[in-house]
């Protein structure tokens, strides 16, 4: 069998991802692994348990231990690894958090984003950089529509600012040093729903709670049971990242800002997708109970438009919320059991590369 047009564009090309040891960043490593790229990372040093240990990343592909805030670090860890693309992905990625420590959210997500960027202008050889934000970049009007790349920026916490601001300093790089200048570079901003998927085990996060409340027939504890998410499981958006880098690599006036949201039968609320998942798993004790203790502030609606995306690049979701949760539960029952996790992964990846949504539905 030949390889596909996407596997053309990938084998050998030498792709650095910041934040490589986080959830996204080891999906997105393995499947690029599993492309052919040439794949390096930078990254703090993996917490346990680990998804990049568990996925064999730690012996598959090189990567440096380092802290994004140390723009000297950067520039040098680019300089060396010649990288053609980037994923910048390295941020501290979670709400609560950021009232908690809210300097060290804004200077990883802020100052990691100058350092990368700067590291992209100092050396002629990156010809791509995506730097991947967040659905919460933008400014919340708890409105019933869903926010577009032309819509302000803002944030009420700290995390939610953080991002705003990335894309901030995105733009600015993008028209100060590389949009008319005689630099062959892309610069492209990437802002995803609320990614899910196996291997998340990030603290206060929905998903991880709720399986590890169910695999221990513990009460699921709801925060905002009423607030709406655009749910998305992490192959759609990394599928959106490598798409968009594919294409701005060819095109660089495709450069700026681009959503990857899911289909809007997919925004739904916090306590239908804990239904859903007690559902799924079967033979539990656990039951959905709400916090009465009162929480930070949390936007309690927040949708995406990725009609740009659809309509220049032929994005599409692929899976239904059904189909991702049940892919979720498979995954993480499977790692209860102690499986190959790289093969179990890497199954999923492939699945997805071969099946359209309707193809999928037909198999459930």
């Amino acid at each position: 069998m030949g390889i596909s047009m996407r596997q053309q564009f990938w084998q050998g090309k030498r792709v650095l991802i910041t934040g490589n040891t986080g959830f996204k960043g080891s999906w997105l490593s393995l499947w690029l692994t599993h492309l052919g790229a040439e794949v390096f990372g930078f990254a703090l040093e993996p917490k346990n348990p680990s998804l990049f240990k568990l996925l064999r990343l730690d012996q598959s592909m090189a990567y440096t231990f380092g802290d994004v805030r140390d723009t000297d670090r950067v520039v040098k860890a680019v300089s060396e690894l010649k990288p053609e693309i980037i994923f910048h992905l390295a941020a501290q990625s979670l709400v609560r958090p950021s009232y908690t420590d809210p300097v060290t959210t804004f200077s990883t997500n802020i100052m990691g984003t100058v350092s990368i960027m700067e590291a992209a202008r100092l050396q002629d050889h990156v010809r791509v950089l995506i730097n991947v934000t967040s659905d919460k970049c933008y400014e919340n009007k708890e409105w019933i529509w869903p926010y577009r790349e032309t819509d302000p920026m803002g944030g009420h916490d700290p995390y939610s600012s953080s991002k705003g601001c990335s894309e901030l300093v995105t733009s600015a790089y993008h028209k100060s040093f590389f949009d008319k200048g005689n630099r062959d570079i892309a610069i492209a901003s990437a802002r995803a729903g609320n990614v899910i998927g196996g291997g998340d085990w990030a603290a206060d996060r929905l998903i991880p709670d709720i399986l590890n409340a169910l695999s221990e027939n513990r009460n699921i504890v709801l925060r905002n049971p009423n607030a709406i998410r655009p749910w998305q499981h992490v192959l759609e958006a990394l599928g959106g990242y490598l798409l968009l880098a594919e294409k701005v690599w060819e095109n660089k006036d495709l450069s700026g800002a681009w959503n990857f949201g899911p289909s809007p039968s997919a925004e739904t609320a916090v306590v239908n997708v804990a239904s859903k998942l007690v559902q799924f798993w079967g033979q539990s004790r656990s039951k959905v109970i709400y916090d009465t203790l009162e929480n930070p502030h949390e936007a309690m609606t927040l949708k995406l438009d990725s009609t740009k995306a659809h309509f220049l690049l032929n994005w599409k979701p692929r899976l239904t919320l059904d189909e991702s949760l049940k892919w979720i539960v498979d995954w993480h029952r499977q790692y209860l059991q102690q499986e190959n996790m790289h093969h179990v992964t890497l199954e999923q990846i492939v699945k997805y590369e071969k099946c359209s949504s309707s193809e999928l539905r037909s198999r459930s």
